[in-house]
């Protein structure tokens, strides 16, 4: 009797580690999936932007130290960069951001062809950004594009807007606000369905005119939901390329006067093969994106306050 109740004993506490790791077994291939592919390549970044000399072939450096981020921080080529992708960042957030909540509200209004305007404000994020940035490329053509020619009635001249330094921010900041917009619309599509109905009928109960309503009851009551939106846009902003690329033939505009910080950070890798300038180039964007963050969180928090 004593064996046999020492072995259920034995067996009872085999189960139940066992159901203690079970979870962990189901979440071990997620974890590998996290270690290989997203923990070991950050590490490797911070440790190749300390190599100097690092040699990617050899996997081979001089010595450890800070000269990568020395020759990033005093390369002009850089802070263009930084400026160009604060330009971008100031300007694409805002607008982007404006525009969505007005299309997301009047998307919400169950309005006569509400669903195609949703397909046709959805389609980029189904569509290919390089392909996109090709068709825009000729819509911004001198020539024959079609965005001089809408202008030309207004009595506008023809823009250079792919020649001409002085545009290319416009241009960029153009293209990327209309790229951004369809994620931007459907979070803000689903912040505004949920809110209660009952907040706009006690509204116009009360006499309210719509425009009243969108900025004293939908913007405030939206709020969460937009700095979730501007966080997450200023995010991708910072990382801009594939909008760049595709406009200017892979080049950093008209006269390589619009570098970002992750188009340098490509020219330093691929062309340069200077992975441990590119290395640092890419930390020293992750403290911009953090420090950014970071801020719009404490502006949220201070604001949720009053």
């Amino acid at each position: 009797m004593k064996k046999q109740k020492q072995s259920a004993d034995r067996e009872l506490g085999e189960r139940s580690l066992f159901s203690k790791i079970e979870p962990y077994l189901y979440l071990l291939p997620f974890f590998i999936g996290i270690a290989v592919f997203t923990l070991y390549p950050v590490i490797n970044v911070v440790l190749i932007s300390f190599k100097e000399g690092y040699s990617h072939l050899s996997r081979g450096f001089d010595q450890w130290g800070v000269s990568n981020y020395q020759v990033v921080l005093s390369d002009p080529k850089f802070s263009q960069a930084i400026g160009n992708t604060l330009k971008y960042v100031l300007l694409v957030v805002p607008i982007s951001t404006c525009i969505s909540v007005v299309v997301a509200y009047l998307l919400n209004q169950k309005l006569r062809f509400s669903a195609l305007f949703q397909t046709a404000y959805f389609l980029p994020m189904v569509t290919s950004v390089t392909a996109v940035g090709l068709a825009w490329k000729l819509m911004f053509n001198k020539n024959f594009g079609i965005i001089n020619y809408i202008l030309s009635f207004f009595g506008v001249d023809k823009i250079p807007w792919l020649e001409n330094a002085a545009w290319s921010i416009p241009t960029l900041v153009v293209f990327g606000v209309w790229n951004i917009l369809p994620f931007t619309i459907i979070l803000l599509l689903s912040g505004l369905q949920n809110i209660d109905p009952q907040y706009y009928t006690a509204a116009r109960v009360d006499g309210a005119r719509s425009l009243r309503i969108f900025f004293r009851i939908t913007v405030p009551l939206l709020a969460p939901t937009i700095f979730l939106v501007c966080i997450t846009n200023t995010i991708s902003s910072f990382k801009v390329f594939s909008e760049l690329y595709p406009l200017f033939n892979g080049k950093p505009g008209p006269f390589n006067n619009l570098y970002t910080v992750v188009y340098y950070i490509r020219y330093a890798m691929m062309e340069n093969r200077k992975y441990g300038i590119a290395a640092a180039a890419a930390l020293v964007l992750f403290l911009f994106i953090f420090v950014f963050t970071m801020v719009q969180l404490a502006f949220q928090k201070k604001m949720s306050k009053r």
